[in-house]
């Protein structure tokens, strides 16, 4: 049966990116790093590819040259179970990367991600419009999501 494995192609950053990655992450790991042989277009020895795992998924890691970038058109989404990790998360992937709206992290690798609080979609697009309305105005002014003030305003606090 196929799989499926996420692939990110980095100008030259996979081995530092993994590393980053896997350290944010807890249980997660680096599986195999792959090397240019003799006669690649770079020198003998340089980082080719990187696989990981985060949380038990499968990524490959690519240095494929500077015509690479990253686009927010592709995100990796965090789903957390509390604001606690919402915290720890956005922390260490906003570390050198910037904050954007409503639960944006671009990281210092150009890689977008979100860092969402389970039970978002549920106050922002709930069957009660007036509440929900209430909660995704409230989203659209943060940055970091705050799940607990989020609440507070689908309630009308």
């Amino acid at each position: 049966m196929p799989t499926i494995t996420t692939f990110l192609t980095f100008a030259s950053q996979a081995e530092e990116a993994a590393l980053f990655y896997t350290s944010i992450f807890a249980g997660s790991r680096i599986v195999k790093t792959h090397r240019y042989g003799e006669g690649a277009p770079v020198p003998e020895g340089t980082v080719m590819s990187v696989t990981f795992e985060l949380l038990g998924r499968t990524y490959i890691a690519l240095n494929g040259g500077p015509s690479f970038t990253f686009s927010p058109g592709f995100s990796m989404f965090v789903a957390c179970e509390t604001q606690a990790e919402v915290d720890l998360y956005w922390d260490r992937l906003t570390a050198e990367g910037r904050e954007v709206q409503c639960g944006w992290v671009t990281d210092k690798f150009g890689l977008s991600w979100q860092v969402v609080p389970n039970g978002l979609e549920e106050l922002i697009a709930g069957p009660d419009r007036e509440r929900s309305a209430r909660a995704m105005q409230a989203m659209m002014g943060m940055q970091k999501l705050d799940l607990h003030a989020l609440r507070r305003a689908y309630d009308g606090n």
